[in-house]
């Protein structure tokens, strides 16, 4: 029989193959997942590291479910689902975990009591689980009181996060042992079933069709209306999705950009996006994708009820003309055939920006002159439009094409920039023996610069 954590009063082992009634699919699939995570070294290391905890080669990661803790609330009606201890040698740290599948969501009046409950049993953290997608683990879909979280620290995953942390584990090779990376590849199959009741965020709410309508008619959002913290929580939810798809093209990790500021503290971020909502009537973020030319800006207009992706570069500054520039930028867009990709040119000083189709600007290389004799270009914008119409307001199909449009630009601009970068310093050849910048070489050059003069 397996020895229980002291904290426990009972629990069972995470099963790979739980036997649970069929109305259980929420403890069936968190089971899984736990085992998974308990049993894959390299897959719980991970998703442990996304909660600033570090499970080294001899720490021990054991995972329960259908937990009772020797401490209760009185009254309290709620259970956790889950326990998670990560044992390192002396010490160890816990955390309750509670899982939504399909369309539950997590409710305030739940998780305070989970991290009241942990509070009472010494338990460090609460972590939570469901098809609510956050930027950060340390960012909750729900706002908790700061009070709550002081001892108990609050986390998120989404199944999303724990699929796209899955398949990179697996595209990257970093699974070695085979019956290990057997568990995770089945894991990502089962989570990605319809019957294990995870979903992807894949619509923004109602309140985005009746924002959309409003911003049609003229008006701005209001910061304090609900619709707008509902849409601006759901942009931030699409682009988990949109980030976790790249990564997923890629291979590689690719995530929204954000401030020091904005990752400690997530209600700084969504300021930020409210701020640009109600001014603006736009939502934009950047991201980032491993050593790609620039951060990648994102933006949704609700005015022009477009999307566009854009990169900005500087010029290359070893070319003197516009010509010669421009010309750097083209040769890396060759093979882009978009029409919806265009190039806009900032110049010196107040002189507005221009802007081109790429294509138009294919043909005929010399319009970037327009106007601009005697210039030369500072840097360039490579964006892509996509001018979406009455489809802009439709709740799936703005997810859908933030999607689409993301992978299009990136395949078809952001994976061909490079930044330019100016080439390290050469030794003169009057200057290559080290006599030639002596002390006393320099000061006779000065004063021979002196007569000179």
């Amino acid at each position: 029989m397996t020895k229980l954590p002291s904290i426990l009063q009972r629990g069972e082992p995470s099963r790979l193959f739980p036997v649970l009634a069929d109305t259980s699919k929420e403890g069936r699939t968190l089971s899984i997942f736990l085992a998974c995570l308990e049993n894959v070294s390299e897959f719980g290391r991970a998703m442990m590291a996304s909660l600033d905890q570090r499970v080294g080669v001899r720490a021990k990661i054991e995972t329960y479910t259908e937990v009772g803790l020797h401490k209760a609330i009185a009254g309290a009606k709620h259970r956790p689902d889950g326990l998670i201890v990560v044992s390192t040698g002396k010490s160890s740290w816990t955390a309750l975990v509670e899982a939504k599948v399909g369309a539950a969501e997590l409710t305030n009046e739940q998780i305070e009591a989970y991290l009241n409950l942990a509070k009472l049993n010494g338990i460090d953290a609460v972590i939570t689980l469901s098809n609510q997608f956050a930027s950060l683990p340390t960012h909750h879909p729900l706002s908790v009181s700061g009070a709550l979280t002081r001892k108990v620290d609050l986390f998120h995953w989404s199944w999303g996060y724990v699929i796209t942390q899955a398949h990179l584990l697996r595209e990257t090779g970093e699974v070695a042992d085979r019956e290990q990376l057997l568990l995770l590849s089945e894991l990502q199959r089962f989570l990605l079933h319809p019957s294990s009741g995870v979903k992807e965020f894949d619509q923004m709410p109602a309140a985005w069709a009746d924002l959309c309508a409003k911003v049609a008619a003229g008006a701005l959002p209001a910061v304090r209306a609900t619709e707008t913290q509902e849409v601006a929580g759901a942009w931030h939810q699409a682009l988990e999705r949109v980030t976790s798809v790249l990564s997923r093209q890629l291979s590689d990790h690719v995530e929204v950009q954000m401030s020091r500021a904005e990752a400690g503290d997530p209600a700084i971020r969504m300021k930020a996006s409210l701020e640009g909502l109600t001014r603006e009537a736009c939502l934009t973020n950047h991201f980032l994708v491993p050593d790609a030319a620039a951060p990648i800006q994102i933006s949704a207009d609700l005015r022009k009820r477009a999307v566009t992706l854009q990169m900005r570069l500087k010029a290359p500054a070893d070319r003197q003309s516009t010509k010669a520039r421009v010309s750097w930028l083209l040769r890396q867009l060759a093979q882009t055939a978009s029409r919806d990709v265009h190039v806009r040119l900032l110049w010196p000083g107040r002189a507005a920006a221009t802007q081109f189709p790429l294509l138009k600007l294919r043909e005929a290389p010399e319009l970037a002159n327009q106007d601009r004799e005697g210039m030369s270009v500072l840097s360039f914008e490579v964006l892509l439009v996509k001018d979406l119409g009455a489809k802009f307001a439709q709740r799936k199909i703005i997810v859908t094409e933030l999607i689409k449009a993301s992978t299009e630009f990136y395949d078809n601009v952001g994976g061909y920039l490079t930044a330019w970068q100016a080439k390290p310093p050469k030794i003169a050849d009057s200057k290559l023996e080290p006599e030639s910048v002596s002390a006393e070489a320099l000061r006779e050059q000065v004063e021979q610069d002196a007569l000179d003069r």
